[in-house]
């Protein structure tokens, strides 16, 4: 016997045990006999009792409050800083399977450090053994749990190039030379996404591996004035923290370095860069050579960041050097160690831990300097 009633989720009762008829008795929506005799019936029947699918749904919530929608930012209303368009998720993300759903995560506090080997003529030195490696939290050696030569983990990239570039006569060949490395750096299983900015962080390109669609997400960057880095790496940092953390996360970012309207400041983007674990690869065109003629606080800022999460600057002193060091780029990404170990002794919770890596003579050993330490 199934009790008919509006649109909803049909639960099932086993026949078992009767309830007891005080249970019963505070049914308000039935007659007291009326409410035992059904409940009688559908328990020794089995039936299947229809639940109004509105039931579980909140009309009344504020937009706010609605699934999928930013939280305000820390510092204010959240059209205070510049949002990025919302991407989409691969349809593989969308949706996760009924064991998905029923698993249990556990955060058991291992820490992952992606290691980039250049060897002395700085070129990326792959098939090192694990005894070549050595990784120290606080100035305490720890044992290496988990280690890939050439990690075979995939890649979340963030392509953030700089509006304002779009004022030098350059960037014909700077946008041909992005086109180029998001067809050259996409795996099976790798995402990409493309950004630009200018007084505002605009993602015009969905994270996706479809090549002819983010090669013309670059070639449709507008005009921009204004250059707002720290806007930038807090936005891109943000968005690859929402991805999957199983993945490595990138941000390359192409521009003049000249910081001049970003709303929030250098402190907060350095921590979003921590938080999320991002890798900063950072290629700065210089319009004016000369340091005494350009903004250089920009490029200062720029570089401890990079540098704090394992990243590496460049200074092309001409726009056709940029296909070369989109190679140098790929080559690292693909010959990156992973090692991961478990703290001993365990940090302070929420507090900043130091990591350093030491390598075999005459290797030298890039990595993220720093991480955020979880609940424990």
């Amino acid at each position: 016997m199934v009790l008919s009633g509006p649109t909803g989720n049909c639960l099932r009762h086993r026949p078992a045990k009767k309830l007891h008829p005080n249970h019963l008795m505070k049914t308000r929506l039935l007659p007291k006999r009326t409410a035992l005799l059904t409940g009688t019936i559908l328990l020794s029947l089995g039936a299947s009792v229809c639940v109004p699918s509105f039931a579980q749904d909140k009309p009344d919530r504020p937009p706010w409050a609605q699934p999928g929608t930013t939280q305000p930012h820390p510092q204010g209303d959240p059209s205070d800083l510049p949002q990025p368009v919302q991407a989409p998720l691969p349809p593989q993300e969308k949706q996760e399977s009924p064991a998905a759903r029923g698993t249990i995560k556990v955060n058991v506090n291992l820490v992952n450090v992606l290691v980039s080997v250049l060897d002395d003529q700085n070129r990326p030195a792959p098939n090192l053994p694990v005894d070549a490696f050595q990784i120290f939290e606080e100035g305490v050696r720890q044992k290496i749990d988990i280690f890939e030569s050439e990690t075979k983990q995939p890649l979340d990239l963030a392509l953030m190039v700089d509006a304002s570039l779009s004022a030098h006569k350059e960037i014909v060949f700077e946008r041909e030379a992005a086109s180029h490395f998001i067809k050259q750096v996409l795996r099976p299983g790798d995402r990409l996404g493309v950004f630009y900015f200018d007084e505002q962080v605009t993602q015009i390109g969905a994270f996706s591996d479809n090549v002819a669609n983010l090669q013309d997400a670059v070639r449709r960057i507008p005009d921009g004035a204004g250059t707002s880095i720290y806007d930038a790496v807090l936005l891109g940092s943000k968005a690859l923290e929402k991805r999957n953390s199983d993945r490595r996360r990138v941000i390359i970012m192409i521009t003049d370095a000249g910081e001049t309207t970003s709303r929030t400041d250098f402190e907060t983007a350095r921590k979003a860069a921590v938080r999320a674990g991002i890798l900063l690869y950072t290629i700065v065109i210089r319009p004016v050579k000369n340091e005494n003629g350009r903004n250089t606080a920009g490029e200062h800022a720029l570089t401890t960041i990079t540098e704090m999460t394992g990243g590496a600057m460049f200074f092309p002193d001409s726009a056709p050097e940029l296909a070369a060091i989109f190679d140098q780029i790929d080559r690292e990404l693909r010959t990156q160690y992973r090692l991961a170990y478990y703290p001993n002794p365990h940090g302070t919770p929420n507090s900043y831990r130091t990591i350093e890596v030491k390598v075999l003579p005459g290797y030298t050993a890039r990595h993220r300097t720093t991480y955020l330490s979880g609940p424990q």
